[in-house]
């Protein structure tokens, strides 16, 4: 399995902990992993400028679905997509992202819950519905003067809240 593990600490000790986790897959349709490409956090001066970056791309493009702002958040000449669903180029994220002729996107973002960043790292936690079915998508970016160059992520969904094992929810 992949996943992305978040602890919140208070006086050393983890109070609160959220994950998400898929089964491992690929490489995809461009060669990569889910795990391969840059591992160590870099430009720590720009976390808040980058952190601002992929809060206006979750914002825009993935929630309110302004697809022409593709080529403007993402770097396409250096672009590298771990995710083994997608490939490096933008044709397959836009189709995904893109409503059907029943007015239905295979991806559908609806709300982000928190951004967290480390210089050219982001990992944008957000919810919303993959192939209708309700799912948490954590998806870490890398960002390099203003647009993104990497990304990784994992999909999870979301059990009906009877299947819940406690009540704190998803997020």
């Amino acid at each position: 399995n992949i996943g992305f593990e978040i602890f919140r600490f208070e006086d050393g000790q983890a109070v609160e902990h959220w994950d998400n986790i898929q089964p491992r897959k690929g490489p995809n349709a461009s060669g990569h992993s889910m795990v391969d490409g840059v591992s160590e956090a870099g430009d720590h001066a720009l976390t808040e400028s980058n952190r601002h970056t992929i809060q206006s791309f979750v914002d825009e493009i993935l929630i309110v679905g302004d697809l022409d702002k593709l080529q403007d958040s993402i770097c396409q000449s250096d672009y590298r997509e771990h995710s083994p669903n997608l490939g490096d180029d933008l044709h397959s994220l836009r189709k995904l992202l893109s409503p059907n002729a029943e007015g239905v996107a295979a991806v559908d973002y609806r709300m982000c819950h928190r951004l967290l960043a480390e210089g050219d790292f982001v990992l944008s936690v957000c919810e919303g519905f993959l192939q209708q079915v309700p799912t948490s998508f954590f998806d870490l970016y890398r960002v390099a003067a203003g647009k993104i160059v990497e990304h990784w992520d994992t999909t999870e969904a979301i059990p009906a809240r009877s299947e819940w094992k406690n009540d704190n929810g998803k997020f």
